[in-house]
């Protein structure tokens, strides 16, 4: 039997394509409205900001003051709380797009995205259910984000766990785990205030914390980010650190080493960003959620540990965060995407490739980068655009 063959619906041509309805995504696509330049979005999920609605967790809220949080041209009103709760931020993230009246096809799973030398043109390919769909641009513009495949780590005997095993990205609230033994893996800011959720909710929880952390508050972390606007990062590093340790005391005594570099530092030259403390340290100290080190083996309900201790569960969170998966689609990466589905470059010579070819915040900068790389991505486009223009009109 001969296997049968997909046939592709072309689409109209488009003059930017942008893959992702995410923050960023819907930031670049916001700037070049206001330059008059069109765009389409293409978004695998059936919403805006899927991220957000569909594999977040119920009390998630901003982690920095609302004026870092903004996407270009629609500053967050007076009345918005100044650190942004889940629900608001999506809510805010419709009324953006609806504002600048943004064409976004929905349920459009991308396939293949490659550049067509003789036509000068990007192919891309994208799956809407059971039909094909060619798209083309003069513009490609990468907005899948950095957060787009959940990663679960490779633990040994993990496949004969009796209990529940799920990833951040599935759980919402403690309502199913109160009175369980649970333990979390991953000491991220998703780890820690799902662990805090978890107590909070009647839950007995523990977190697996591997690597050394900074543990931060809201308040200190938004004043260092005043402060970068005046100060060099050494010192406001230095200042962050003082004002944690007045917070805090020795981090270290309850295993939540520091690392050697700062918090700030951390934030803008790593993929890691510091962990802002929303009781989690506190019920720590008292040990009523235990720190544990990294888990060796898992025997039915029963999980070792490298220190040797073994403890019972009931269920296991994987807090350990998602993976790009922008190199499973994207045929070339014109100098500008690396093997790890991020952006090659650091900041700020990390958007823009070759042939029309961009991504948005794909450096691990979160929301600041989707504002900032959204208006970039932009002025670059409309004057590369602009001057295509012109110059068909003068021949």
């Amino acid at each position: 039997m001969e296997e049968k063959t997909d046939v592709c619906q072309q689409q109209p041509e488009e003059v930017v394509l942008i893959v992702g309805a995410g923050p960023s995504g819907l930031a670049v696509a916001a700037c070049l409205a206001k330059r008059a330049v069109p765009s389409l979005i293409l978004e695998r999920d059936d919403c805006i900001g899927p991220l957000w609605r569909k594999r977040s967790y119920d009390r998630v809220s901003l982690h920095l003051a609302k004026q870092y949080c903004s996407l270009p041209h629609m500053p967050h009103s007076d009345t918005t709380p100044t650190y942004m709760p889940k629900s608001e931020f999506i809510s805010y993230l419709d009324s953006y797009a609806e504002r600048f009246r943004l064409r976004i096809q929905f349920g459009r799973r991308v396939q293949s995205a490659r550049y067509d030398q003789k036509l000068g043109r990007w192919i891309v390919k994208a799956r809407s259910g059971d039909v094909l769909e060619e798209y083309i641009g003069r513009f490609l513009v990468v907005a899948a984000g950095e957060n787009d495949q959940k990663f679960v780590p490779d633990v040994n005997g993990l496949d004969s766990f009796k209990g529940v095993v799920i990833h951040s990205s599935e759980y919402r609230n403690a309502a199913a785990f109160k009175g369980k033994d649970v333990l979390v893996v991953g000491s991220g800011n998703s780890g820690m205030e799902i662990a805090y959720d978890l107590f909070e909710a009647g839950a007995r929880s523990s977190i697996v914390v591997r690597s050394t952390i900074h543990i931060v508050t809201k308040e200190i972390y938004s004043f260092a980010m005043r402060l970068m606007k005046y100060l060099p990062m050494l010192i406001v590093d230095n200042i962050f650190l003082f004002l944690c340790y007045l917070r805090f005391g020795n981090t270290a005594k309850y295993g939540l080493r520091r690392p050697d570099i700062g918090p700030m530092y951390m934030k803008y030259n790593t993929p890691v960003f510091p962990v802002v403390d929303v009781g989690t340290y506190d019920r720590i100290k008292t040990g009523e959620i235990q720190v544990l080190p990294s888990l060796t083996n898992i025997e039915g309900s029963m999980v070792t540990f490298s220190n040797g201790k073994t403890h019972h569960y009931d269920a296991i969170i994987f807090a350990t965060g998602y993976r790009s998966t922008v190199r499973q689609w994207l045929e070339a990466d014109e100098g500008l995407i690396g093997k790890d589905g991020m952006a090659r470059n650091n900041y700020p010579d990390h958007w823009k490739g070759q042939n029309g070819l961009y991504c948005a915040s794909l450096n691990h900068r979160g929301l600041r980068a989707s504002s900032e790389d959204g208006l970039t991505i932009a002025d670059d486009i409309s004057k590369a655009y602009n001057l295509s223009e012109e110059n068909q009109r003068s021949v």
